[in-house]
């Protein structure tokens, strides 16, 4: 990746807005509804050091080439990362396109390279965010500590949140009922559901461009891939980078059913099509096996 992404808490933080015109207030509009406090800087204060420290982040928004220079120059005398609109040479860090659900924000960059592009990409990623989707992770965050304590084993906690993530509590949430939804949890906690583990096929030989979406969901949720040589790169590269990985030809059924047994979500990369033996060994075994359809 040419880029690093990374997200700045806003609770507590000030933003500098130094400029005017539509788009110093496009930039003020992007923060509407953050617990950040926006400082707006005119004239000589945009060029005074002294107007940014403490910031977390700055924007620059001048038509003017040289004070747009000087200011920037100024936020960073200041240690404050620091954009300025439509000139990436002279920006620290460059502006998504963002979809906001509250606790939940999506993000497409594209480094200052195309920002219509990334515009395009962010339509797309809306409709498959929904809104209740910041309420279920303040519900998450809520009742974090719970969670930890309560399943303090990493995978077991991964299923668990998983499954609540589909479940009658983030339905609740979904809702806007929290009260609701935070007892659902609370109950499941209590309930202690064993580790429902899953083994899907994805065929892996690509193109990537015909994966199906729950193909590539399951290779987003992947906690393990047992990947065949033929799996192509680009494939690979879709899948969660902190999942491990194995050899197929390593790895017997036996241990695959371990790994689903512990409440693992296991992805069979497959180089073609899923052998007959392997997915009537794994069935005999005991494992929940999908098998994800082709495009």
């Amino acid at each position: 990746m040419d880029a690093f992404p990374a997200f700045f808490p806003l609770t507590g933080r000030t933003v500098v807005i130094a400029g005017t015109g539509a788009a110093a207030e496009a930039k003020v509009r992007l923060f509407d509804g953050s617990p950040a406090k926006v400082e707006r800087l005119e004239g000589e204060r945009a060029l005074d050091p002294t107007a940014y420290a403490g910031a977390a982040l700055a924007f620059v928004a001048c038509n003017d080439h040289d004070i747009a220079v000087r200011a920037a120059e100024a936020a960073r005398a200041a240690h404050v990362p620091v954009n300025v609109v439509d000139r990436p040479d002279l920006c620290d860090f460059t502006t998504p396109a963002l979809v906001d659900r509250g606790e939940v924000v999506a993000a497409v960059g594209t480094g200052g390279a195309s920002p219509m592009l990334a515009a395009l990409m962010r339509h797309d990623l809306e409709a498959r965010v929904p809104e209740g989707a910041g309420r279920v992770a303040a519900l998450l965050r809520t009742l974090q500590d719970e969670i930890r304590q309560a399943i303090p084993d990493l995978p077991l906690r991964r299923a668990f949140l998983r499954a609540a993530m589909s479940g009658p509590a983030a339905e609740a949430a979904t809702a806007g009922d929290m009260a609701l939804a935070k007892a659902r949890l609370r109950e499941a906690l209590a309930r202690g559901a064993p580790p429902q583990g899953l083994v899907t096929f994805v065929r892996g030989s690509g193109p990537a461009e015909r994966l199906t979406l729950a193909a590539a969901r399951a290779l987003a949720a992947a906690d393990v891939l047992v990947v065949d040589e033929g799996a192509a790169p680009e494939i690979l590269a879709l899948a969660r980078r902190d999942a491990e990985r194995e050899a197929a030809g390593r790895v017997t059924a036996e241990h695959v059913i371990e790994l689903a047994n512990r409440g693992l979500q296991v992805v069979r990369l497959t180089g073609g099509e899923p052998s007959a033996e392997e997915l009537r060994g794994l069935a005999e075994l005991g494992a929940e096996v999908r098998i994800a359809p082709v495009a």
